[in-house]
């Protein structure tokens, strides 16, 4: 528990830092680089991205059956698993390796029309590198798996807040002597390199992991492929709602265009991330009570009480980027990029109901019952690439925001709730009567802020900021004393009396 403690606080950390950096480097980049090269790079990033699915969900399935093994103490059948895994990831990234090959030999026929002859040149080279840097990653990402399986939190957040700061550090002074989106590959790829090795050295020395080759384990295979193959599929279709819109945009707007939902989607996945920062640490945990076969009131308490914790959260975030966020957005990332603020609105509400409910998922994948969302997600999924082609047309990127809108209140938010209700027990009415509770304070601070936002002029970084900051302690005082229960303010209370004493 103080593991999944501090890897939820860590997780914290670790997404105020990426904000911070992300809020303070970010114009910078977009300044030094132009609309036009970074188009290009999150362009050739969202297509790479793309290859990232070749992972299969073998990832999660490494994390879940280690935890099982764990509770049941079987050491060597995690060994066997380790070694076959190891195999079977140098195989995937060695096809990884194939099929960015035949994407970089494709480059004319996808973006030929809309990129210029120095455009498309660049996009080569930055292909090239991301091919390397996925096909090293695969066989060495079993190690990282291993280590969140064994709940070191404290060691991955670590490792990844250290490489947060290098990785901008180094990218602000090569940006300022010239280098652009090229020199974001490559330092992007020297810290990745880095990181995988550390992860790797942790497991032998630390962990004392071992791992064994044999005869190769056909039959847990098979169980394992089927449990990943859900994951797998899930998997795609994130890659469908956050990636599909830059490629359709790259292929009938252009890579301004791009650039704009670019923007947009890095704060909606900072949105995203700092929204699952709590529930990302539970796997593990969930995998043991379910092996301990733990009653189902015990695990809709547990969803219940994360769902009221990252309402509180999401609540935060919506309200005050409704209040602040055109201003924010003029601001941070220049003029051009106005559409992004009703992009990131529509994405932050299509977000809404999954970020307070992602402990659901956890529950599936746990129990290993993740086929009928996962097929729920890839119909919707189809539908949604349909409607963002029509839409990017009249609209562009906000077409393209409002599709995914509308798949996400019809999958997420209703067929889906009557699963978890129906099919896995969880207590879903109780769910949203505790979360209709909690919106009530950030639903009338929203338009009391919307009223007074009118009458003020906020068109410097520090009066914005004191804007934000003075709407957040109201929030945060407003949300203590009307919508927090006895718990929350106990564990709202022992955070801020750590915090000080640190």
């Amino acid at each position: 528990m103080n593991q999944i403690k501090a890897g939820i606080l860590l997780n914290y950390a670790t997404i105020c830092l990426t904000m911070l950096l992300g809020l303070l480097y970010t114009p910078y980049m977009l300044r030094m680089m132009g609309q036009s090269e970074y188009g290009l790079y999150s362009l050739v990033a969202s297509v790479i991205a793309y290859l990232t699915i070749m992972d299969f969900g073998f990832g999660n399935a490494i994390v879940r059956y280690t935890a099982k093994f764990r509770a049941e103490n079987k050491v060597e059948e995690q060994s066997r698993m380790f070694g076959m895994f190891l195999i079977l990831y140098s195989a995937i990234g060695l096809l990884a390796a194939v099929a960015g090959a035949l994407l970089y030999v494709n480059i004319d026929a996808l973006f030929g029309d809309t990129m210029t002859d120095s455009e498309l040149h660049k996009a080569r080279i930055m292909m090239i590198i991301m091919i390397f840097n996925l096909a090293i990653t695969f066989p060495f990402s079993l190690f990282g798996s291993i280590v969140t399986a064994h709940e070191r939190f404290v060691f991955m957040k670590s490792l990844g807040i250290i490489r947060t700061l290098l990785n901008t550090v180094v990218m602000v002074a090569l940006l300022a002597v010239g280098y652009k989106a090229i020199a974001m590959v490559v330092v992007h790829t020297v810290f990745n390199v880095a990181t995988l090795l550390a992860q790797y050295l942790y497991c032998k020395y630390k962990l004392q992991v071992k791992i064994r080759f044999g005869r190769f384990q056909w039959g847990f295979l098979k169980e394992v492929s089927i449990y990943s193959f859900w994951i797998f599929l899930c998997i795609i279709i994130e890659k469908v709602y956050w990636n599909t819109g830059q490629f359709v945009l790259g292929a009938v707007s252009g890579t301004v265009a791009v650039a704009v939902f670019a923007v947009a989607i890095q704060l909606v996945h900072m949105y995203m991330n700092f929204s699952m920062a709590m529930s990302g640490v539970f796997l593990p945990k969930i995998s043991g009570m379910v092996a301990q076969h733990a009653p189902d009131q015990e695990i809709s308490n547990l969803f219940i009480k994360t769902g009221r914790l990252q309402c509180l959260i999401v609540g935060m975030i919506c309200s005050g980027f409704i209040v602040f966020g055109r201003q924010f957005i003029t601001l941070w990332a220049g003029e051009g990029y106005e559409n992004a603020y009703w992009i990131c609105l529509l994405c932050f509400a299509a977000l809404a109901i999954p970020l307070v409910q992602t402990l659901g998922p956890i529950v599936l994948q746990a129990r290993n019952e993740m086929k009928f969302r996962s097929l729920l997600y890839a119909g919707f999924a189809l539908l949604c690439v349909l409607l963002q082609v029509v839409l990017a047309k009249a609209y562009g990127g906000v077409g393209c925001a409002l599709a995914i809108l509308l798949v996400f209140l019809l999958g997420q938010g209703l067929i889906l709730n009557i699963y978890y209700y129906k099919q896995q027990r969880l207590d879903i009415p109780r769910f949203w009567k505790e979360i209709l509770k909690m919106l009530i304070v950030p639903t009338l601070l929203t338009i009391v802020g919307l009223y007074l936002i009118h009458r003020c002029t906020l068109d410097t970084i520090i009066s914005l900021f004191a804007g934000i900051m003075a709407y957040g302690v109201v929030y945060v005082v407003a949300i203590y004393w009307m919508s927090m229960n006895a718990y929350e303010r106990e564990l709202f209370g022992s955070i801020v009396r750590k915090v000080f004493r640190k």
